[in-house]
């Protein structure tokens, strides 16, 4: 008995340890191939190194997929003429940063596969970090670099905007240095996509503000909390943009080192000879002001229509309320005047049922109860339905109104007096 029992519990161990050192084999082999989850028909015990396979798994997959990319990023360069030199081309971060003289925590800014809703405009030694939208650009002196977005769906934007880039680059005599025309393409690519999308936003709400009108639905109601949302949304952008726009004319050290030919060609200039880019600024700010003024009175408009058709439906739910208690309040009526005739009609002796006016009496009796408690209730209701701001002032408030008005060294007088 006692050695068929140490036969059972070496047996269970040796399965138990032949587990364990399957599950570290298993966890081993995870960080150099994929783990294959086992079927449910060999082991049903916990599953806790499964998980922790799975997640090492994946943990090792994702750093080996960017381990391969984080360091590259891709590229459009435009030349010192306006012609497209690379089109897509991978470049690597460190060869960028020493390239342009440029920190690495900068050009992280401005890449697109890392979330960055703030909008940032940089002034470096030789270049301009733009980051703006839909926009990671680094201008230079003689080179636009175009950093493109990875899994951009806008894809017919990008390239208008690189056109008119190429276009406005190759314009001969504009007055103008090559990196104000690159900024001036950059900031009217911004400027049309805030204004497209204040459009689209624009005659979402009209015509759904406009349907409001005529009926007030549930469905509609849930369109215009979606709506006013990404209204919401639109105009903290367009307010970031502004923003970032004006920090840069608030700064005459920043206006200064933007001119980058200049600087190029070792002309001296000072802080506060910046008037080019001073007026080119101020006009994208006036017109992405626009846009926020804009963007502000739909706003408005759209939470002015959310208060009336709340106080619609508060309206409707009170005259439903009123309905409700008129309904009770004749209810009670009818039952006060049924009572009186319940308790005439009650099988005991009263020694009314002789006289020949009785059934008209307890008639006109009970008519005449249920007539008045219903008045009197139905009366009572339409007082409370008809207050007022001036009703919270109470009685004392009445006779209050009706004194006449004095100053105050006259009302200390009378009280005194």
């Amino acid at each position: 008995m006692r050695n068929s029992s140490r036969k059972s519990h070496s047996r269970s161990s040796r399965s138990l340890h032949s587990v364990y050192i399957s599950s570290r084999g298993a966890r081993a082999m995870s960080w150099t191939s994929r783990f294959n989850i086992w079927p449910e028909e060999s082991y049903t015990g916990p599953s806790d190194g499964r998980e922790e396979a799975a997640k090492a798994a994946i943990l090792e997959k994702a750093i080996k997929g960017r381990q391969q990319t984080d360091l590259m990023l891709r590229c459009t360069i435009l030349d010192a003429v306006g012609n497209v030199k690379t089109i897509s081309g991978q470049f690597k971060r460190s060869d960028l940063s020493s390239e342009h003289r440029l920190n690495p925590r900068d050009l992280r800014k401005i890449d697109s596969r890392i979330p960055n809703l703030v909008p940032t405009i940089l002034v470096r030694r030789e270049a301009i970090l733009v980051n703006v939208l839909h926009i990671r650009a680094l201008v230079k002196a003689d080179a636009v670099i175009l950093f493109d977005t990875y899994g951009s769906t806008d894809s017919r934007l990008h390239s208008v905007f690189l056109y008119h880039l190429e276009h406005n680059l190759k314009m001969k005599g504009a007055g103008l240095p090559y990196e104000f025309l690159a900024l001036e393409s950059i900031f009217l690519s911004v400027v049309s996509a805030l204004e497209a999308e204040m459009v689209f936003i624009r005659n979402l709400l009209g015509g759904l503000l406009a349907e409001l009108e005529d009926d007030i639905d549930h469905d509609k109601f849930k369109r215009l909390l979606h709506y006013s949302r990404r209204l919401t949304s639109f105009l903290n952008r367009a307010k970031l943009v502004q923003e970032s726009i004006d920090e840069v004319l608030e700064q005459d050290e920043d206006l200064a080192a933007m001119y980058l030919s200049d600087k190029k060609k070792g002309l001296a200039r000072t802080l506060n000879d910046h008037d080019e880019l001073e007026v080119l600024l101020e006009t994208f700010s006036k017109q992405v002001e626009e846009i926020v003024n804009e963007a502000e009175n739909t706003q408005s408009n759209v939470q002015s229509t959310q208060e009336i058709v709340e106080l619609i439906l508060d309206s409707n739910r009170n005259a439903l309320l009123a309905l409700d208690l008129k309904v009770s309040i004749g209810t009670m009526g009818i039952g006060m005047g049924a009572l009186i005739a319940g308790l005439f009609g009650m099988n005991l002796t009263s020694h009314i049922e002789a006289t020949p006016y009785a059934f008209v009496a307890m008639s006109v009796l009970s008519t005449a109860v249920a007539v008045l408690v219903s008045w009197t209730g139905l009366r009572r209701l339409a007082k409370i339905q008809k207050v007022g701001l001036s009703a919270s002032s109470g009685h004392k408030g009445h006779n209050r109104r009706h004194r006449p008005w004095l100053p105050l060294p006259l009302r200390s007088r009378r009280s005194g007096g």
